[in-house]
């Protein structure tokens, strides 16, 4: 019968072997079911001896025939047959049947999560005979639900636990710090420029970037801290039983852990990360104080120049608040018409004269006056409001030159700040050909300055410049030789001006090194063809000094800030 694989039925057959063909389908289901079926027969004094086993249970438990007549004891490991006695025996005791999952150990030690139904057979006398077993194996539902557990709780990406997870073990850490009367540290950990990377190298090398930083933060020795990624590029650490002092010196350790370069694609990369960090009880009592002012913290630690840490205080809160108060603010100052553009004359020392300007950003706030550009520029940068305010001043820069050319008031051209930001928008060449186009301006009068930092992706950077010369506009590297630009790079790039940092002209009359780097900087410039600016000069003898050295404009202080459009007409434009 071992070889039956389907039976065909007539009527008068099963009338006439009846009884044995019922075995043959007993037989049939049992081979097939998936299920391990055991019959126990119920001895003297609770004693359970195997009669039947199907298939599957000789096949999936590792018992054999010779399994049968024999005890739990006499078959399976001691600590799982005592289990699965007790079961047994609650069914005898009941006189019903019992469900119940557990994890055995098989008698070859393979470990195997069960859900069992145990059902009593009962003779006409109501004795319990026998105890039929179905137990189904599981162990890959076990092993699914595991999985899931783990996915809600951890970050795919780098394996930290995540959010979800940081809640509950913060609920943990507080409950334990009042039961034993101890302090903690949370640290809120965020990687300094980190969008920036990941714009210009790719979200892959970001997602490696972001690994690496897991893994590091995990590495470090000393037992009992936990490592949480919160999202994005954030990283939360809870420090049990720590006071503020051993926090500081946990977070110097972490501050250590970036000081060595990343290696990405075979190439090095320097990231530096911010920390703000909150104590228990001191900074609050609950979660979602600590992770909020610990963020607080964090958010001044990049006030004060990024890869710093920095501790919560109340006096963070006055200013955070002072900062959220003008991030809302600056949201409305376009459509309010508080934000004003200043322009600084650049001085042709060959002619002295004045036909070129910067724009300079100004914002006129209704009760708080006049806010440095130190102040919101950085929000700005960090919310996001940096492209729409960018998109305004260049719209309202080609106005102005429209205005200007149709006044009579002869050629002039200004120079527009970038961002980084700004420049990694695709939709950056389209907006300013548009309004180059709308106002038909010359497209020359028009610079567009950028940083060194804003150009980290060399073909990006080339593709993108090359499509503003087909324009017509020009291009200038705004601080030139504070950033890391090789020579060769800045040799390929299609570009006009190269604008010299004023920390370099600041004592360059006094500092030897910084006079030959701003010579230098000359002199490549002659060599490559490119007008050349000095920012920030503020004594007659620094303008002699660039006369002579052959720069071709200085502007700064000592000629004239910024001032508003009546008074660039008034002393600049009118007599044009």
């Amino acid at each position: 019968m071992n070889n039956i694989n389907h039976v065909i039925l007539k009527d008068k057959q099963y009338s006439q072997f009846g009884e044995k063909i019922e075995a043959i389908i007993f037989e049939i289901i049992l081979k097939h079911i998936k299920d391990l079926i055991y019959v126990m027969k119920v001895e003297e004094e609770d004693i359970f001896t195997y009669v039947f086993l199907n298939e599957e249970a000789k096949g999936h438990a590792k018992l054999t025939n010779s399994s049968l007549g024999k005890t739990l004891h006499e078959v399976l490991p001691k600590e799982t047959a005592d289990h699965l006695h007790a079961q047994y025996k609650s069914v005898v005791e009941k006189r019903e049947a019992v469900s119940f999952q557990d994890v055995v150990i098989l008698p070859d030690k393979k470990v195997v999560h069960g859900e069992s139904l145990l059902t009593p057979v009962f003779d006409d006398k109501g004795n319990i005979l026998f105890i039929v077993s179905v137990t189904r194996d599981i162990s890959a539902r076990v092993a699914d639900k595991e999985m899931i557990t783990y996915m809600a709780y951890h970050d795919q990406l780098t394996g930290l636990p995540n959010r979800s997870s940081l809640k509950k073990e913060l609920d943990n850490a507080v409950t334990e710090a009042i039961d034993l009367e101890q302090e903690f540290a949370l640290m809120f950990i965020d990687l300094d420029r980190f969008k920036f990377f990941n714009d210009s190298m790719g979200h892959v090398a970001g997602d490696h970037l972001l690994k690496e930083v897991g893994r590091r933060l995990s590495s470090i020795s000393q037992k009992g801290y936990k490592v949480f990624r919160q999202g994005g590029d954030e990283f939360i650490m809870i420090l049990p039983n720590s006071s503020r002092d051993h926090s500081e010196k946990f977070a110097q350790n972490v501050t250590r852990l970036f000081e060595k370069p990343f290696s990405l694609e075979r190439k090095e990369f320097f990231i530096s990360a911010s920390i703000g960090i909150s104590l228990y009880p001191t900074d609050g009592n609950d979660v979602d104080t600590l992770v909020k002012n610990a963020d607080t913290a964090l958010y001044r630690a990049k006030e004060l120049g990024r890869a710093l840490y920095q501790f919560y205080s109340t006096d963070l809160q006055k200013q955070s608040s002072h900062l959220m108060h003008l991030e809302t603010s600056l949201r409305r100052a376009i459509e309010k018409n508080e934000l004003e553009i200043y322009y600084q004359p650049q001085l042709d020392l060959s002619s002295g004269k004045v036909t070129s300007f910067e724009a300079l950003l100004r914002w006129n706030h209704p009760t708080l006056g006049f806010v440095s550009p130190a102040e919101f520029i950085p929000i700005a940068e960090d919310t996001g409001l940096i492209l729409s305010i960018g998109e305004w001043l260049i719209h309202t820069v080609c106005q102005k030159l429209k205005h200007w050319k149709e006044s009579g008031y002869g050629t002039v051209s200004i120079g527009v700040n970038l961002s980084p930001k700004q420049f990694q928008q695709p939709e950056l060449v389209s907006m300013i050909q548009q309004n180059i186009e709308e106002n038909q301006i010359y497209p020359g009068s028009l610079e567009i300055e950028l940083t060194e930092g804003a150009m980290l992706d060399p073909k990006k950077t080339m593709l993108t410049l090359a499509k503003l010369k087909e324009i017509g506009v020009r291009i200038a590297v705004d601080d030139f030789g504070t950033g890391y630009s090789s020579l060769s790079y800045i040799k390929k790039l299609p570009i006009d001006t190269l604008k010299i940092d004023k920390s370099f002209v600041k004592d360059v009359l006094r500092d030897e090194k910084d006079a030959a780097i701003t010579t230098t900087i000359i002199h490549l410039a002659q060599s490559l063809g490119l007008s050349v600016i000095a920012e920030g000069v503020e004594e007659e003898q620094q303008v002699e000094f660039f006369k002579i050295m052959g720069c071709h404009k200085v502007q700064g202080y000592f000629f004239s800030k910024p001032i508003p459009e009546d008074e660039l007409i008034e002393h600049y434009l009118t007599n044009k």
